[in-house]
């Protein structure tokens, strides 16, 4: 047997044993975002890091997943082959590997590639190495890995300058992941209307449609310090009134939309608010409603975020939010 023969038939057996992307999707189940972690411009810049317990701590719970955001571009040189640091590489590939030994499916992404957004032409091939490095160095990770190509594409990202971006990272992705799960966001924050404004390679069956929900914006972001004139909202509620709840409604039957008029599953990435200012039984009846509504629309979820700002872990009490984690997981704590 030629070995192009042996390596075609190695291909069509993986294609025929491949998961259906929406059993890919199911796996994620009600999961939690890694916030302010590999995220920002170092770990533990931002307050917390991932530590020994955490992920054991967080399936202990209930939870089936987490997504974990990475800023590779702080870490990734400037030239080809814009390789990334080995002691970052080797870290992140170390948190991927505890989550997983944990139980916990999970979501990697590429995460705040800001001078991406702003000369997003500029950047694309440095998108492109970045994830031919990711590629590479996680393959034969079993499919409860999967990878998102970037979080919220925004500011100077049209949807056609995203959506060729998208396809080049996708293909080299594709090189050593044919059949891995892999996450696609629209343009302007991925808000879920812009799912519309995709174009994905119809070939291409394991894409999942990535959104984000916080809505309304007045309520999850009240005195949120980093986005501007924010503190006029302290004081927001949320009672769940008939209104209130279709505001958020709308953007979760979006999304529902798109997928089925695409045949391809949803996921929604992130939803939460912001704690310094909002009561907490209005964040907990709001996120109980987002979980609950995300769920019956057959939508996979992970909440942001597991320690930070929004989190639902006390990180100095060493422990549960109650209210937050029962609205995520009702009866746990119970058991």
């Amino acid at each position: 047997m030629s070995r192009l023969l042996a390596l075609l038939l190695a291909l069509t057996a993986g294609l025929a044993q491949a998961e259906d992307v929406h059993a890919q999707q199911r796996r994620l189940g009600r999961g939690l975002n890694m916030g302010n972690c590999l995220e920002a411009p170092s770990e533990g810049a931002w307050g917390v890091r991932i530590r020994e317990g955490d992920f054991a701590n967080i399936r202990r719970a209930g939870f089936d997943s987490v997504r974990i955001p990475v800023r590779w571009s702080a870490h990734a040189g400037k030239v080809p082959p814009f390789a990334i640091d080995p002691a970052f590489a080797s870290r992140v590939e170390s948190v991927v590997r505890d989550a997983l030994a944990a139980g916990l499916a999970v979501v990697l992404n590429v995460h705040h590639y800001e001078e991406l957004d702003k000369e997003p032409l500029a950047h694309r091939a440095r998108l492109v190495g970045i994830w031919r490095q990711v590629s590479e160095r996680y393959r034969g990770f079993p499919g409860e890995l999967q990878f998102e190509v970037y979080n919220e594409p925004h500011g100077a990202h049209t949807p056609e300058i995203w959506n060729e971006t998208l396809g080049l990272a996708l293909a080299e992705i594709r090189r050593h992941h044919p059949v891995r799960a892999v996450h696609v966001g629209g343009v302007e924050w991925s808000q879920a209307h812009t799912l519309a404004k995709l174009r994905l390679p119809a070939d291409d069956r394991h894409l999942i449609g990535h959104f984000h929900c916080y809505a309304p914006f007045a309520f999850t972001h009240q005195g949120a310090e980093w986005v501007s004139d924010t503190a006029k909202w302290i004081g927001r509620g949320w009672q769940g009134t008939e209104s209130e709840r279709a505001e958020v409604a709308k953007v979760l039957d979006t999304a529902a939309a798109w997928s089925q008029a695409t045949g391809r599953p949803v996921y929604l990435g992130e939803f939460g608010s912001y704690g310094k200012h909002a009561e907490m039984d209005s964040r907990a009846r709001w996120t109980r409603f987002v979980a609950r509504e995300a769920e019956r629309r057959g939508i996979s979820w992970a909440y942001w975020e597991y320690q930070a700002g929004f989190g639902a872990w006390d990180p100095k009490a060493r422990s549960w939010r109650a209210p937050l984690l029962q609205a995520l997981l009702p009866g746990a704590g119970e058991r």
